[in-house]
């Protein structure tokens, strides 16, 4: 089977060649704050993440003249969208849906291609109002996204693992149709002395010291297949995270270790705590850069072979864990031993139940009848003598549930009262232990024209 084709497409100067050359992972491409700079289809190979295909940087859309040098530039990216299996669709966030992304939008949707709409430049959270704004083209859910500093991979990497093609029967152990479906993506974090290796050789069954990855997403990092339960699994080793002696500066220490990929890469993360001296400094500096990439999270007691004979001491590691951990409220924790062999099945319903919950849809009539009853029992506060008013609210996307509110000075609206909104989100729709994101809008947004 040949290799599929993924195009990017996009109006001029929205970062389409600054993706290209991240998903390359070499700088192939021209980059330039100036527009038009990329002229003719630019294509490279990407192995990204078990995934493989070939990558079109296009030239940007433009209404142009068919006999001029931008029109036979158009019709270069006409021809790459049509002949493509997937379209990478991208909108500027920070400058939001201008006039010009629509008729483009509209180009890409009559060719009857998977499309995925990336809202580019949205570092740091930044632009999540212009991404907000793709919603109006039609082409799915946005995912906020960063070419420059590679924010969102793990995002992408899930929406073109869904919308490519089926790859040819040899290959099946990447194939979706494969039994036990697609491999489940989890990874194996925590300090040097949590049993981690212990672990996962106890998983796989063999004795079998694993390596780190190697350094970029773009390129095959290692892992480990192994089936649950008739459920394919692929086992993330974080070995990386061992290099580093401190983990105190979070992101700033983290950006660049291979144990930072690997957690962008799973769906799940286990966090594994060594049981003698659990939820230590650096254990909670992880779960808190765990929950920020927006991964579901389980908690792995190891090692608990040595405290079993403590009574009470599993009722207090979880109590503990509410109160030091309340960012992932509801989360699984589960006593094992690697070693002993013990709770690794336990550790798996934990891990597959945390993957559903982390995919969760809620229909935007449920969330406005619980918005409205929550907002009556504890109404949002007044400022300046006026109340805060929220109208509407709805889930924007999954992986992690983010929803969004929109009304009037929610600018305004304090911290406690969105930590209440939280977690009445989280009991109410029965969302444990994973992230959950809420942004805030005003009445400015493009679903409130009154």
């Amino acid at each position: 089977m040949d290799m599929p084709t993924v195009a990017i497409v996009g109006r001029p100067n929205v970062g389409k060649s600054t993706l290209f050359n991240r998903l390359v992972g070499k700088k192939l491409a021209l980059v330039d704050d100036r527009p038009g700079v990329t002229r003719d289809r630019r294509e490279g190979d990407v192995a990204f993440g078990g995934l493989e295909f070939r990558v079109i940087d296009t030239a940007g859309l433009e209404e142009a003249d068919a006999d001029t040098l931008t029109g036979r530039m158009r019709m270069q990216t006409e021809a790459a969208i049509l002949a493509a299996d997937v379209v990478l669709f991208v909108i500027d966030a920070r400058a939001g849906v201008l006039p010009a992304d629509e008729p483009f939008a509209e180009l890409v949707r009559r060719a009857g291609v998977p499309v995925i709409l990336i809202a580019n430049k949205a570092e740091g959270g930044a632009g999540m109002a212009g991404a907000y704004e793709a919603f109006r083209l039609g082409l799915g859910d946005p995912i906020p996204f960063s070419a420059e500093h590679g924010e969102g991979l793990g995002e992408l990497h899930g929406a073109l693992a869904t919308a490519l093609p089926a790859r040819d029967p040899d290959e099946a152990d990447e194939d979706d149709d494969a039994p036990g479906g697609r491999a489940l993506r989890v990874a194996i974090v925590g300090r040097p002395n949590a049993g981690k290796s212990t672990l996962i050789n106890r998983m796989l069954g063999e004795e079998r010291l694993l390596v780190g990855p190697e350094a970029g997403i773009t390129r095959d990092s290692i892992s480990l297949d192994w089936e649950w339960r008739g459920r394919r699994i692929k086992l993330h080793d974080t070995a990386g995270m061992r290099r580093r002696a401190r983990i105190d500066d979070k992101l700033e220490k983290l950006a660049v270790s291979d144990g930072l990929r690997a957690v962008r890469f799973a769906e799940v993360v286990v966090v594994l705590l060594d049981a003698t001296i659990p939820f230590e400094k650096q254990d909670l500096t992880i779960v808190d850069l765990v929950e920020s990439e927006g991964r579901a999270v389980v908690i792995g007691l190891n090692k608990w072979d040595l405290v079993a004979d403590q009574p009470g001491l599993l009722k207090q590691l979880r109590e503990d864990c509410t109160r030091l951990l309340p960012q992932v409220r509801g989360v699984a924790v589960v006593p094992l031993s690697g070693l002993a062999g013990q709770g690794v099945d336990k550790l798996m319903q934990a891990v597959t139940g945390a993957a559903e919950v982390w995919d969760r849809r809620v229909s935007t009539s449920r969330i406005n009848d619980w918005l409205s009853e929550a907002t009556s029992r504890n109404p949002p506060p007044a400022v300046s003598g006026r109340r805060i008013k929220i109208r509407y609210a709805t889930q924007v996307k999954s992986r992690p549930p983010h929803f969004a509110l929109f009304g009037n000075q929610l600018n305004a609206l304090p911290k406690s009262y969105t930590r209440y909104l939280v977690n009445g989100l989280r009991e109410a729709f029965d969302l444990p232990g994973t992230p959950i994101r809420l942004s805030l809008r005003t009445s400015t947004n493009p679903f409130d024209k009154g």
